[in-house]
Order: structure tokens, then sequence, then C-alpha cells
């Protein structure tokens, strides 16, 4: 057996890629969370937003919910075997989106600058697309726990989309 599927095998191996897939994804919440929070102080609140556009508080539990179910559909694949080409690629997209969703926080809300958060959402649409297909064929309810993750980024991309257009 490989070093890197030992934390793969047994309960506490399996509890620690858990706690490791949450404690990444929430790091990656709290970093666009904080670029987030200075945007909406006073820029976001004067853009005209989409007539669909949610309550500002309907963001803070969406992302929240969305963000376990990244986390756990990560730790099921990454549970069925580090050592694996398949999942160490399904992994290497999985982190390269979260990288693409951070950076859309930055630019949207730190660099205040749509348009270009426009380009990166829809580059992070494809990736978390092909991203849960690698997992669906790894581990199909990993793979169906990010649909709701591109459900809700093709909604944000819509908002982002107006804008655009808009502003």
């Amino acid at each position: 057996m490989s070093p890197t599927n030992l934390i793969a095998t047994g309960r506490a191996g399996s509890a620690v890629l858990l706690g490791i897939s949450l404690a990444l994804v929430f790091a990656v919440a709290a970093l666009g969370g904080v670029a987030s929070t200075s945007g909406l102080r006073d820029w976001y609140d004067e853009l005209d937003r989409a007539p669909w556009n949610p309550p500002g508080l309907v963001f803070g539990p969406a992302w929240t919910v969305l963000y376990i179910l990244m986390a756990v559909a990560a730790w099921l694949v990454a549970r069925t075997g580090l050592d694996q080409r398949s999942v160490q690629i399904a992994l290497v997209l999985y982190l390269a989106q979260l990288a693409l969703n951070l950076t859309w926080s930055l630019l949207f809300f730190g660099a205040r600058a749509p348009g270009w958060a426009l380009m990166d959402i829809v580059a992070l649409c494809v990736l978390v697309a092909v991203t849960a297909v690698a997992f669906y064929r790894i581990d199909s309810l990993a793979g169906w726990l990010l649909a709701p993750y591109l459900a809700w980024l093709l909604f944000a991309t819509s908002l982002n989309v107006w804008i655009v257009l808009k502003n």
C-alpha cells in the first residue's frame, strides 16, 4: 500500500480526509467572504442588479450548503484512493475550480471588475461541469453532489451578466 493511500484507509484516515476537505473549502469561503464584505459596503449596493437577484441574506446560507456538498464530494473521491491516477486528476480539477471560485470574489468584489469576473465564472462553470463528470466516474454520488453547485453558478452567472450589461 502506498503512503498516500494509507490516510484513505480506515475510519481515522477517512475522518482526516473529510477534515482536510472541509477546511479547504471553508478557507476559500473565508477569503472570498473578506473580499465580498468589503465590496458590499458601498459599491455593490449602488449597482443595478437583476430583478431576480435574491436578498443578500440568501447568499451566506446557500454558499454554506454548497461548500459542504463540495467538501463531501471531494472527500468521497479522495477516500477511494489517492494513489489512483483518476482520483489525482479529479482532485486537481477540483482544486483548480476552487481557485477560480476564489478568484471570482477577488475580481468581482475586490477589484470591482464584473467583466473580468464574468469571464472567470464562465470558465468556472465549465470546470465544475468537467470536475463533476470526473467525480461521477469515480463515485456517482460525488458527481451528483456538485450538481447544486453548478446550478447555483449558472444562476450567479445570469446575475453577473445583468450587472455587466446594466452598469
